[in-house]
């Protein structure tokens, strides 16, 4: 059988391919939660290998897209507005101090200096999609952004299983473990799967947080291509528009509630999906990208953000 690329396959490839398409096409079933399909493709990326890397993450970005453009249609558009409005103070001063304790960390540990900014931009703002925003910018080189895609790619998954357990062991409601993994977990995949995982009070909140952080992305990009002099562009995700623009249509028409509630659903189970694909692209060849010290370095931001940012929403201070 051919490849794609004009090589023929091996039997065994060919078993791990279609192995691989009908695990991943279980990930739809309705039972299986979004932690159940990012073990199995974890699983399946360490113990089988996936055959499909630069296939399956193209598709694990554009399914992402589309799953939260359908929660969108599941919000509640005041909740939405109230939530996004009385985070964005907290959000500024958070990622300045992220951003800021991030590059001391990276002196502490000798992390290598591009890739301790692009670790403390993940973190800051929205983990993969900003460092991919903010490599070009500061000249990275492309092993340099493969550690910080590789170290925060192996703490989302963490987060994904580790933030529901705290959150119930630290006896949270859904509204306030929301504001939690919106702040503090990485990437949008992880924080919604989190949230799903923990329940739906939590769920619209985390990806209004969550998004409300992406957003930043694109001026902090540019003010950082300003002091550089680089000729580098952010821009707003349009996912983001596509997330508000489905919470307003639904609020518009909520003769359709049957039908927005459906595409909500349909959104949630693609999620589970989505992340089986990214779950599959942690590799033994991924693993061996993140050295010591930018694990170090990853993990004890994180730790900061986590802490600093449970401490506020405890304390009231955001949410």
């Amino acid at each position: 059988m051919d490849a794609g690329d004009g090589k023929k396959l091996a039997p065994g490839g060919v078993y791990r391919r279609a192995a691989f398409a009908i695990v991943a096409a279980a990930c739809a079933l309705p039972f299986v939660s979004t932690g159940m399909a990012l073990a199995f493709g974890m699983v399946f990326g360490i113990a089988v290998g996936n055959r499909w890397p630069k296939e399956s993450s193209r598709i694990s970005k554009t399914l992402l897209q589309l799953s939260v453009v359908g929660l969108g249609f599941g919000m509640n558009l005041s909740e939405v507005w109230t939530v996004g409005k009385s985070s964005i103070l907290f959000t500024a001063v958070g990622i300045a101090l992220t951003l800021a304790i991030g590059m001391l960390l990276g002196r502490l540990f000798g992390t290598e200096r591009r890739t301790g900014a692009l670790l403390s931009f993940g973190t800051a703002i929205c983990g993969g999609s900003a460092i991919a925003a903010m490599a070009p910018v500061i000249k990275a080189r492309d092993d340099e952004s493969a550690v910080a895609l590789a170290t925060v790619f192996s703490l989302n998954a963490a987060a994904l299983f580790l933030f529901p357990v705290l959150g119930h062991l630290a006896g949270m409601g859904g509204h306030d473990f929301g504001v939690w993994a919106g702040v503090a977990v990485h990437d949008t995949s992880s924080v919604v799967g989190a949230a799903s995982a923990y329940g739906d009070g939590a769920l619209g909140i985390a990806t209004t947080v969550k998004l409300s952080r992406a957003i930043w992305i694109a001026p902090v990009v540019m003010l950082t291509a300003f002091f550089l002099k680089s000729d580098a562009k952010a821009r707003v995700p349009l996912f983001i528009v596509g997330f508000l623009a489905a919470a307003v249509v639904a609020f518009a028409i909520p003769s359709a509630a049957p039908l927005w509630t459906g595409l909500s659903a349909v959104a949630k189970q693609c999620l589970a999906v989505t992340l089986f694909f990214i779950g599959a692209g942690l590799s033994p060849a991924m693993l061996k990208k993140v050295g010591l010290k930018p694990l170090l370095h990853g993990v004890t931001l994180w730790a900061v953000v986590a802490g600093a940012s449970f401490m506020a929403v405890s304390w009231g201070w955001i949410g």
